[in-house]
């Protein structure tokens, strides 16, 4: 049914009153309008009559209200007119003020709907009248709860719109849930092509079963405009900030520096709840290593329960979350420009949003920020969660989120895995059983020597696991890191750390080959290093040692580099009694830093190295005793002289050590 106004009444009218001219011009203001409607008042609808959308229904139309409509029959006792694609009935000869044709167009009053559904008319002349125009306001179902069979109408936001060698696939969200919607044209074309995603939009059919999840088989799909797409948005974004909301748990211990750093995790639990119900993908970079294991599983458990739980597609987690390790102590361009590629990769294939990206053990810096720099292009959003020494006035703008222990006066001894073992239980608080030894192997791996140590060791073995088990899982989890390099390694390392682990024999047989393979690779290592290992006391009487890992360490093997230079470390700081000691482990062009005792700013100091050696391109950072820096190959000795002279300027503080943190 075309759009039409009162002006367009194409009424044929031998016998009846003709409109004066105020109707005939269809005012919105009712101008000429003397109250009746040939010899009746009109009815407290006043002199206005209805243009129904084309798929409205019974549901709204109200009897004694005058609409606009067609005629599409004529019979001996009457006509038949439609007032919508869905809206008939008769006009019987009795009710009729003149002759009509199939196409003619008339103004009708709405004076029966019968029990069984017919629909009865009366022709009016109205001597003027307004037009309304009226959209079909459907009963909208929840995404969630629906079960095949049901004939629905869904109201929400197209977060998916993917093109297939069949139908047209759109994701629909509506903060209870996301369901695929099959929209088919013809083979390979695009349906509802005016539809994109962002918008919001009224979803009718019939709901089946596709491949264990749920789809709608699209019968109607309507992109909302205006007001109807303004009250929507409303509606689903009230709806998404409800449930968004984090869990109300408190954290698994009593820790005064951990308050403010909680309140930080509630926001982010916030911002990744609302990315999965609002069907944005995920994906998490963590630097490889036990903390940042510790870090990135728990979120990724919550996470991916999450989504099993909006979308009816049953496969969806496996699409929507991604993990991977970094090696690198930030986030490199090799990185940043693989995740890209796959992100514009995936809304090319599979019609989705660009994924938000998650940092866990990593992203504080200021060598972030070229990576960061890099996904701005796309509009991507950014969140780190992050114990390292950050650069907060370069990262912030990048960020939208930035959780950090530093920010509130704090430091790294809150390991990255403490924090996300809480994030994690924020976005899912029924996983908290499962998590409870996780802060314990985080603390440990990276040597925390924070004060809640004890007490997360007293929740551990609450759980099962006592000191040194969880040294080696700690262990065997840095082992498996080596190893897998940038892949993900999902139901390996979850074995390992026995979270979401299906097999608690297979956890323990794990953790005893991996450890022990470690412990021996590490002092294989530790014995080629020995006899190399170059010793001075510096001015301020701490102890340096020196060793060129790339000439007299094993090589593409366990341990690399850093946990090396972290070995060797820990085992001068058993010798020297707890004098201050630094270890420094250099190849062609980088040294990782380990510091006891010493106060070394690692930060500040890759900063003025560049001031003073620019040709060299120093780069890098860390913690402040605890780091690693790369520079130009033909400077490492003018690199490594400088890094010397600074530390032995640097402060003596006998509460700082390197067996806080260890970072490959």
């Amino acid at each position: 049914m075309s759009e039409n106004t009162a002006g367009d009444s194409g009424m044929r009218d031998d016998s009846g009153p003709e409109p004066d001219a105020g109707g005939a011009e269809g005012t919105d203001d009712g101008t000429g309008t003397d109250g009746t409607v040939g010899d009746e008042t009109l009815n407290d609808h006043g002199a206005i009559a209805y243009d129904l959308a084309p798929d409205c229904t019974l549901e709204d139309v109200e009897t004694g209200a005058l609409y606009h409509a067609e005629v599409n029959g004529v019979v001996e006792y009457g006509v038949f007119v439609d007032v919508s694609d869905a809206v008939s009935g008769l006009i019987h000869e009795s009710a009729l003020n003149g002759e009509y044709a199939v196409g003619d167009r008339l103004i009708v009053r709405l004076t029966e709907v019968r029990e069984n559904g017919d629909v009865a008319f009366e022709d009016v002349s109205p001597s003027g009248y307004a037009t309304e125009t009226v959209e079909h306001e459907p009963t909208v179902s929840r995404v969630r709860g629906l079960a095949p069979g049901d004939e629905v109408t869904v109201e929400g936001e197209v977060v998916q719109a993917k093109q297939t060698g069949g139908p047209t696939i759109f994701g629909v969200a509506d903060a209870s849930g996301v369901v695929a919607c099959a929209a088919f044209e013809e083979a390979g074309v695009r349906a509802y092509p005016d539809v994109e995603i962002g918008d919001m939009a009224h979803v009718a059919g019939t709901v089946e079963t596709r491949n264990s999840g749920l789809q709608l088989e699209v019968e109607s799909l309507k992109r909302l405009a205006g007001d109807r797409a303004a009250a929507a948005r409303d509606r689903y974004e009230t709806a998404l900030d409800e449930r968004a909301e984090p869990a109300d748990v408190d954290p698994l211990i009593e820790w005064e520096a951990f308050e403010s750093v909680h309140d930080d995790l509630r926001e982010l639990a916030r911002l990744l709840r609302r990315t999965v119900l609002a069907g944005r993908p995920i994906r998490v970079r963590h630097h490889a290593d036990g903390d940042g294991m510790c870090a990135a599983i728990p979120v990724q458990l919550a996470l991916e329960r999450l989504v099993r739980e909006v979308h009816e597609d049953s496969d969806a987690s496996q699409h929507l979350f991604k993990r991977l390790p970094s090696k690198a102590p930030y986030y490199e361009m090799e990185d940043v420009t693989r995740d890209l590629n796959f992100a514009l990769e995936g809304r090319s294939r599979h019609g989705r949003k660009l994924p938000l990206l998650l940092m866990l053990d990593n992203g504080s810096t200021a060598e972030d920020v070229p990576a960061y720099e890099n996904l701005t292009h796309y509009d991507i959003p950014i969140a780190a969660v992050d114990h390292h020494h950050p650069d907060p006035e370069a990262v912030a703008p990048l960020l939208d989120a930035h959780v950090n222990p530093y920010l509130h006066d704090e430091d790294y001894r809150i390991t990255t895995g403490m924090m996300c073992v809480e994030l994690a239980r924020l976005i899912d608080p029924s996983i908290s059983g499962e998590l409870e030894h996780v802060p314990a192997v985080a603390g440990l791996s990276d040597r925390s020597n924070a004060e809640a140590m004890d007490e997360y060791l007293e929740l551990a073995a609450d759980a099962g696991y006592g000191k040194d088990d969880l040294l080696d899982v700690g262990e065997a989890l840095d082992y498996a890191a080596h190893w897998l390099r940038y892949s993900e390694g999902k139901t390996l390392v979850n074995d390992v750390l026995n979270v979401g682990c299906e097999d608690p024999e297979r956890h323990a047989e794990l953790v005893a080959f991996l450890s022990e393979r470690a412990e021996r690779d590490v002092d294989r290592q530790l014995d080629a290093v020995e006899d190399h290992v170059d010793h001075e006391r510096l001015a301020s009487g701490a102890h340096l040692y020196r060793i060129d890992v790339d000439e007299y360490a094993h090589r593409f093997t366990y341990p690399a580099p850093g946990k090396t230079t972290g070995e060797l470390h820990d085992t001068r700081v058993a010798e020297t009694g707890g004098d201050p000691v630094i270890t420094i482990g250099y190849g062609p062009d980088f040294a990782v830093l380990r510091s006891d005792g010493v106060r070394l700013d690692i930060p500040t100091m890759v900063t003025e190295l560049n001031e003073e050696l620019p040709e060299a391109g120093v780069s890098g950072g860390g913690h402040l005793v605890v780091g690693s820096i790369k520079f130009v190959k033909g400077r490492r000795e003018a690199v490594v002289d400088a890094l010397i002279e600074k530390m032995a300027a640097a402060e003596i503080d006998e509460t700082l050590s390197a067996a806080t943190v260890i970072d490959d």
